[in-house]
């Protein structure tokens, strides 16, 4: 056992496992809500709403990879080629995108069950007092930190979606409108959930997996971000209300100003062992192997990311604009307006070291092992997705984490749901647009400088480096003019370098209302290689968010109203 949480999870998952059908049907198990008795009982729903963060499965990533990278300019689908996969090139080039994709409807499906299930345990909460349960109140507090988790995931994939608490009873769900509230009125929710488990919830936690108040303030903050940015009925970006982005800079200042710290290392926080649960890392999905649940509580979502080299799968291929945005000039800053304008030539240009952390290629060691060369054997299909991999979420095959479910290969590294960089980045956007950029300057600077520090690991079986490093902190009036839009770009810049391949990348753009420009000049850049781009176009006002499946609608018997465009 990796855990300490997964004996009960595993007890819980095989108690209370969902069924694949519409979310009027309870778990399968001897006991539901209504039999529920004693605290040690209640504890199981509890567990059973934790054990959903880890039951996505390959096609249904809840790490976002396909649906915030793919999806974005970050990464190419990967696989054998366009029908591996198909409904996926549909997402990434966005003009055959239908309702009635299967993957649309499996992940809302899936994040509905975890919606499910803390609402399920906080009905049951509400039965017990203090005195006959002395740790009522915290775990209702974890149960709408989940339950917030869930529905911000949803909102931002979905918008128009139907709200659902604890309240409505299961056999109700399908006469809840998805339209009865409007984006911004969810996100208040989805806040007032995390508002009350960073109240309530202690500062440690007795057992790791358990959320506790600083990932509620973290996850705050995100929401509390993406609602300052306003949306019209078509999705444009209206408006950015400056109170709601100083509620970012109060939550974001509670997380940070915690135990938490950035790691020294970059690297730390994609290596498995003693290096999960790190000091970076507010909130993080438990996995393990060999634990008696089966083939064992693998990261599946992840699964198809693994290298051909590994075995198998060699889905989500960087893109090589991607690869382009490390560049870095003389002055060790990012090529913000021309990074894109020739192919990195390793020889020749330097880089930032997150490059070699987040992506390999043929040449260069496999997660920081000389024993291990990447070579372009460990790509399955070169003329359409080129020799990059993803490597945050992978790990080296001498690992005991690395596990065989073949034709698979999973791994049981913990995977990060929101950590520390993410959160002084989410503080420093909300301060360059409230006009404070001279305060966010610290935030990307102390980001930059770790990762001019997170070279170590990065050498060659000679003990050379991979590549040419350099990357340095912005000096306003020596290496960049900091006014309010070069630190607006500075920071979109620091984020998808930061943040690539971690599933955030889309919802970015999104966001920032741009990602019709964004998507649209990428693909524009990527026809020229890329034959499954040639027909690609992002169409603004509909391809912000994906459709609501017509599973759904069809199961709402048309309460449902589709999102524009499709």
């Amino acid at each position: 056992m990796k855990r300490y949480l997964l004996t009960a999870i595993i007890g819980a998952a095989i108690l209370f496992g969902s069924c694949r059908k519409a979310l009027d049907v309870g778990p399968r198990g001897s006991l539901n809500e209504d039999q529920v008795a004693t605290p040690e009982q209640a504890e199981g729903f509890v567990i059973a709403a934790y054990s959903q963060l880890g039951n996505d499965e390959i096609n249904r990533a809840f790490s976002m990879y396909q649906y915030g990278n793919v999806r974005a300019d970050d990464a190419y689908k990967g696989g054998g080629g366009i029908n591996d996969g198909d409904v996926f090139h549909a997402m990434e080039t966005f003009v055959t995108s239908r309702p009635d994709q299967w993957n649309y409807d499996g992940i809302w499906f899936n994040i509905y069950i975890g919606i499910r299930r803390a609402n399920e345990g906080l009905r049951i909460m509400n039965k017990f007092t203090e005195t006959e349960f002395p740790l009522v109140e915290t775990r209702k507090a974890e149960l709408r930190f989940l339950r917030g988790y869930w529905y911000l995931m949803l909102e931002n994939l979905f918008k128009q979606i139907p709200y659902i608490d604890e309240n409505v009873p299961a056999e109700e769900y399908k006469f809840v409108l998805n339209n009865e509230f409007t984006r911004d009125e969810i996100l208040e929710k989805i806040a007032a959930d995390f508002e009350y488990a960073a109240a309530t919830l202690p500062a440690t936690q007795p057992q790791i997996g358990r959320a506790n108040k600083y990932a509620a303030y973290a996850f705050l903050a995100k929401t509390r971000l993406f609602q300052a940015y306003k949306q019209d009925d078509k999705h444009a970006v209206t408006s950015i209300d400056a109170s709601l982005l100083q509620k970012v800079v109060d939550a974001a200042d509670n997380a940070l100003n915690s135990s938490y710290k950035l790691q020294p290392d970059f690297a730390n926080n994609f290596l498995p062992g003693s290096f999960e649960n790190g000091e970076e890392a507010f909130m993080s999905v438990q996995f393990s192997t060999n634990d008696g649940a089966g083939r064992g509580r693998l990261n599946f979502g992840d699964m198809l990311t693994a290298p051909q080299g590994l075995g198998c799968c060699d889905f989500q291929k960087p893109s090589q604009t991607l690869v382009n945005a490390f560049r870095t000039t003389t002055d060790g800053v990012p090529l913000f307006d021309s990074y894109n304008d020739q192919n990195v030539d390793f020889s020749v240009n330097t880089v930032d070291p997150r490059l070699d952390h987040t992506i390999s290629r043929p040449g260069v060691p496999w997660k920081y092992e000389p024993v291990h060369m990447v070579t372009e054997a460990w790509s399955r299909n070169i003329p359409i997705y080129g020799v990059y991999n993803s490597m945050k979420e992978n790990v080296s095959p001498d690992c005991d984490c690395f596990v065989n479910v073949a034709p698979f290969f999973g791994n049981t590294k913990t995977r990060i749901l929101i950590r520390y960089a993410d959160v002084m980045l989410f503080k420093a956007e909300a301060l360059i647009e409230l006009g404070r950029q001279t305060e966010a300057l610290p935030l990307i600077n102390e980001i930059r400088a770790r990762a001019a520090n997170s070279t170590a690991k990065l050498k060659m079986v000679n003990g050379q480096p991979i590549s040419k490093y350099n990357v340095k902190q912005y000096v306003p009036g020596v290496n960049i003019t900091w006014d309010q839009d070069n630190a607006r770009k500075a920071l979109r810049f620091e984020r998808r370098l930061e943040m690539a391949l971690e599933g955030e990348r889309f919802f970015d753009l999104m966001r920032w209302g741009i990602a019709d420009q964004v998507m649209n000049q990428f693909f524009e850049d990527e026809r020229g290689t890329r034959t499954i781009y040639q027909g690609a176009h992002f169409t603004k006002g509909r391809d912000e968010f994906l459709p609501v499946p017509q599973n759904q609608i069809f199961w709402s018997e048309g309460r449902y109203v589709q999102n524009p465009g499709y």
